[in-house]
């Protein structure tokens, strides 16, 4: 039982990381009556990906770790294009770098066991799991796009339209979450909610403006 409890704790901690980097943009940007994209919200971002990830893992949860691979790359191209990376020790960008690279890799060396762990689980039937997977793929996309379109202007920059997506995942992996019982996602989307929702009517305020 207590082990459950810390790997909860782990959950709600990512979590936590999470909802701080939505809260900072959306006052931000409610201040700026335009949507901005702050160097925490992607320091919030890598933080708490790393947290998630081994709570996919400990969890026996494809899905979360399957959400987070692409997306942490791109947190690292925003912090990046913002000029925080490359003052960051070599050493721990090395690391951070590497995590997922690493993580990948133990997985793929026991691939027996990875299958029958994250696609044989008997609390996630593969229905869900396709399910689950789909919401955490639309939300990754999200920020495919965010990093298409920064790319293209040279500038990080969070869209109208990557929070139109991050609504629709964000309400499929609830519905994920609440099938799974699992509070961690429950809470940790139902909060971005209303930040995706004010940042939508906020970007579309600044354009007929």
């Amino acid at each position: 039982m207590s082990t459950s409890w810390l790997v909860y704790g782990l959950g709600f901690l990512a979590q936590g990381f999470f909802s701080a980097r939505m809260l900072v943009q959306w006052i931000m940007s409610e201040r700026a009556k335009k949507i901005v994209s702050p160097v925490v919200y992607w320091v919030c971002s890598l933080a708490g990906s790393i947290l998630l990830f081994i709570y996919g893992w400990l969890r026996d949860d494809f899905s979360i770790i399957f959400g987070q691979l692409i997306s942490y790359y791109i947190y690292i191209w925003n912090l990046n294009i913002k000029g925080v990376w490359r003052q960051l020790p070599v050493v721990v960008r090395a690391l951070v770098f590497a995590l997922p690279i690493v993580a990948v890799a133990a997985m793929l060396g026991d691939a027996g066991a990875f299958v029958d762990s994250f696609f044989h689980n008997a609390q996630v039937p593969m229905w869900l799991l396709i399910f689950g997977s789909a919401g955490q793929f639309i939300f990754t996309v999200r920020f495919i796009y965010q990093w298409y379109y920064s790319y293209r202007r040279h500038a990080s920059m969070l869209p109208v339209t990557f929070w139109v997506i991050s609504l629709v995942g964000s309400g499929i992996i609830v519905a994920y979450g609440c099938l799974r019982r699992d509070p961690v996602l429950i809470l940790g989307q139902s909060v971005g909610f209303v930040t995706y929702s004010r940042n939508i009517i906020i970007g579309l305020r600044a354009r007929q403006s």
